[in-house]
């Protein structure tokens, strides 16, 4: 039983944290149509960014923020200044994100270096915790919480302010929130912006647990993307129940079919769309 029970967990805790990240995406996928490959790579460098924010004051709570923000401004800049040039060219949009993976890289490799770095843990949440008889890291279950706050949140901006109502309609359709209004160009710059904020985010709270990697952004962004296909694009609900899903199903396949790792994360995603083409809670086109 505690096997399983831990499984469980494990899955559950790397779900909220790919949650982080494929939330972000399937906003700038949702509203944007933009295929951003630059997001995993958000998600890297808000890791170094926060590491460097640690380390300087010793604060990972402030390095959690800082991290977000820098990765928040960096997105706004790229979607201002290049992606709102290339509006409705998707080859042209794929090929400059994967340019800004690149430029990334490379910086990650100048700044940074090419060797694998440790981030430790806050020390005021650096224990075991004894729920039901069973112990879990502390570390994880904290990132579960800022994973369920964000959701929360979300769903909070989303269908409470009018602001959220402008985002949601122009996942709908843009053309017609135009038409009624909407700031499209706007919408289009915070939703880019707050989706690298949760890349970025995501990235920090992965440092004390995957570490500090270069190539690690191309590792995770598949999962990202299987989550938005899944989940179905822009949907809150979609991402969360389809985080869950890749965070069981990648578990217990590397646990018991570890050969086999990628074909148990993929054929739910190929049963899903067979059955539901726009995902779990995708709009019927």
């Amino acid at each position: 039983m505690n096997f399983w029970i831990t499984q469980l967990f494990n899955g559950f805790s790397y779900g909220a944290l790919i949650f982080l990240l494929a939330m972000g995406l399937s906003l700038i996928f949702g509203v944007m149509q933009v295929i951003n490959v630059t997001h995993g790579t958000y998600f890297l460098v808000g890791t170094y960014v926060g590491l460097t924010i640690l380390m300087t004051t010793g604060n990972f709570y402030l390095a959690m923020l800082g991290g977000a923000l820098v990765i928040a401004l960096v997105g706004i800049l790229i979607e201002r200044f290049f992606l709102r040039r290339l509006r409705g060219n998707d080859l042209g949009q794929v090929l400059i994100t994967f340019g800004f993976v690149l430029l990334l890289q490379d910086a990650i490799l100048l700044i940074w270096g090419p060797d694998p770095k440790l981030m430790a843990e806050p020390k005021s949440i650096s224990f075991t915790a004894n729920i039901g008889g069973f112990t879990f890291p502390s570390y994880r279950l904290f990132v579960i919480a800022v994973a369920a706050a964000v959701a929360a949140g979300l769903w909070l901006f989303e269908n409470k302010t009018k602001f959220g109502s402008a985002v949601r309609a122009a996942v709908d359709d843009v053309e017609m929130a135009s038409g009624m209004g909407v700031d499209v160009p706007r919408v289009f710059t915070v939703v880019f912006g707050l989706g690298a904020f949760l890349a970025g985010l995501g990235g920090v709270l992965s440092g004390p647990w995957l570490g500090l990697q270069y190539g690690l952004d191309l590792e995770i962004l598949p999962y990202a993307f299987v989550v938005v296909i899944v989940g179905g694009m822009g949907s809150l609900k979609g991402a969360v129940l389809a985080s869950l899903i890749v965070g069981l199903v990648d578990n217990f396949g590397k646990g018991f079919f570890p050969e086999f790792a990628y074909f148990t994360l993929f054929l739910p995603m190929a049963v899903i769309l067979a059955v539901r083409p726009q995902g779990l809670f995708g709009r019927t086109l």
